[in-house]
Order: structure tokens, then sequence, then C-alpha cells
């Protein structure tokens, strides 16, 4: 390997030498972006569940302070799901999944207790309800689940009953209107307390839609950063030729030709870094040549001189 480095060019070591800077840079920097973009992506959805979460919540109170006081008459005698929070909730929720941009979000109250058997809570979301009954400072959770059909992020906040008016339903079935126990009988949904959590609101999407979040954002950064990058290749490149390598081999064809003996050349020097100074040296020897060689065709000529003189006083010696 190091011999293979020897026979190259300056130019096509100092290249090699930033695309291994490239690679490893973008190695090494590759998980701790791909960690921050997954986290910008989870930040990003969690904004927008908790927006929908906001929604639903509003949607409940309206039901429940101006939806149900106009029709507690006829709720005696007939019974109608669009008079329960919870049911105003999730179906307005599914006409707000019919949207592209909310079709991956998913809306569920899950509920220990419930009246309609659709918002029982399963295993996994009764320990998130569990966690914000017993511990009374928590108040949102999210994280990623894992389900047969592929895992899910999702972020979940405890609902509680702080309306008085939600127990006239699910205090006891004596209280609840007959037409609700005509429906869904008299086991579940009751003894609700007030102020107690009886479920989690839980808002989910695919994981892949994370994922894929930030696998686009981690591919525009890394393609902005290649192109910047091998931009700089580039420019470094002209820049080394120009103001390196073409000098360098001016120098050395210069002083090639001085070698042979063409000492009317000359090292010019273009400018005042390194490359300068190096000309200007071999400029000061090329004169200490010309000099040195002055001197030694003076000697020769001298000798000569002085050896015809001695040949002239003794023709015969």
């Amino acid at each position: 390997m190091m011999l293979k480095l020897k026979n190259l060019k300056l130019r096509q070591k100092v290249t090699i030498l930033l695309l291994i800077i490239l690679v490893a840079g973008l190695g090494l920097s590759g998980l701790t972006l791909s960690a921050v973009l997954t986290q910008n992506a989870k930040e990003e959805i969690s904004s927008t569940a908790l927006v929908l979460m906001e929604t639903m919540k509003s949607v409940r109170e309206y039901t429940t302070k101006q939806v149900n006081p106009e029709l507690q008459d006829k709720l005696e005698t007939t019974f109608l799901p669009q008079s329960i929070p919870a049911y105003s909730a999730r179906e307005v929720f599914e006409i707000l999944r019919k949207k592209r941009d909310y079709k991956d979000f998913f809306y569920k109250e899950a509920t220990l207790n419930p009246t309609n058997l659709r918002d029982k809570a399963d295993d996994f979301e009764k320990k998130i309800v569990e966690r914000f009954r017993n511990e009374s400072s928590l108040t949102e959770l999210k994280d990623f689940r894992s389900l047969p059909g592929g895992d899910i992020f999702y972020i979940a906040r405890p609902l509680a009953i702080t309306d008085p008016k939600c127990l006239d339903c699910h205090s006891t079935p004596e209280k609840a209107p007959q037409s609700m126990i005509d429906r869904y009988g008299a086991t579940n949904g009751f003894g609700w307390q007030l102020n107690e959590i009886v479920g989690a609101q839980i808002i989910s999407v695919p994981a892949s839609k994370v994922i894929q979040k930030a696998n686009q954002s981690s591919l525009l950064v890394i393609g902005i950063v290649s192109i910047v990058f091998f931009t700089v290749i580039l420019l470094i490149n002209i820049f080394l030729n120009r103001q390196v390598v073409i000098p360098l081999k001016r120098i050395t064809q210069v002083a090639e030709e001085v070698s042979m003996g063409h000492t009317e050349v000359d090292f010019d020097q273009l400018s005042n870094d390194e490359i300068g100074h190096l000309a200007k040296a071999f400029k000061r020897m090329k004169f200490s040549l010309d000099k040195a060689m002055e001197r030694l065709k003076s000697t020769g000529r001298t000798r000569g001189h002085t050896k015809g003189n001695r040949n002239e006083e003794n023709p015969g010696g």
C-alpha cells in the first residue's frame, strides 16, 4: 500500500486523503445523525398528534356541554351514540383520517372499564393507564410498540373524569339512561369516580412513518454534505494544481535543463510562499553553480596559458 502511494502524484494523494476523510466523517456521523433526525421526526409527529389529541378533547367537551343538554329528553327513551363524548371523538377522528395528511394516524380512548367494548384497553394499554393512575406527575408517554402488523409509534395522555355530568351515565346502572342499558347492558362502564383516571387517549402512527421521515432528512443532509465536500475537493485540486503542481513541474523542468548544461534558463519566483522560496533557493544554487563553473573555466585557461609559456621557454626540454 505504501509503495502504491509513493507512485502516485501529489494531487492524487491529496484527493485520496480527502475522500478517506469524507467516507470516515460520513460513517462516524451517520449514527449520530440518524439518532438526531429520528428524534426530530418523533417530535414532529408528536406535535401533530398532540394537536389532534387536543382537537378530540374539544370534541368531547362540545358533545358533553352542548349536544347532550339538547338531547336530554330524547335520551330518556332513545339511546344516541352520538351523545357519548368518546363516540363523537372517535367518529370525528375517522372522518379526519380520510385526509391525506392524517391517514396514517390512529386514535383510541383506551379505557379499563368502557361502556362500548370497542374502547376496551388491551394488555399493553392497560399498563399505560395503570402508570398514569400510579404516577400522578406523569402527564404524557410516547414510545414505540411492537404489533403483529408492524411496529408503531404512540403518544398517550391520561383520560380523567373531570365533568360531574359524565357520572350520570357511568356511576351506577340505576342512574344511567335506560336506553343505554338496553343497548350496552348493565355490566360495563360503571363505577367511575370524579377525577379518576379511567383510560388514556392514545394516538399512534406506523413506526415506518417515523423512520421514513428520518431517512428522508438523512438523505437530504448527507446529499448536501457530499455535494459540498466534493465541491471542496474539486476546488482544492484546482488550487493545488495552479499553486503547487504547476510551479513544481516548472522548477523540476528548469532543474533538469540546468543539469544538462543549459544554463541560460532561469527559475522564476512567481510567489512569496514556500514554492516561491524553493524557486529562489534554486535560483541562488544556479547562480552559485554558474560562478563555480566560471572559476573552473578561468582556472583551466590560466593553467593552459602558463603551460604554453613554459614550453616556449624550454623548446628542447
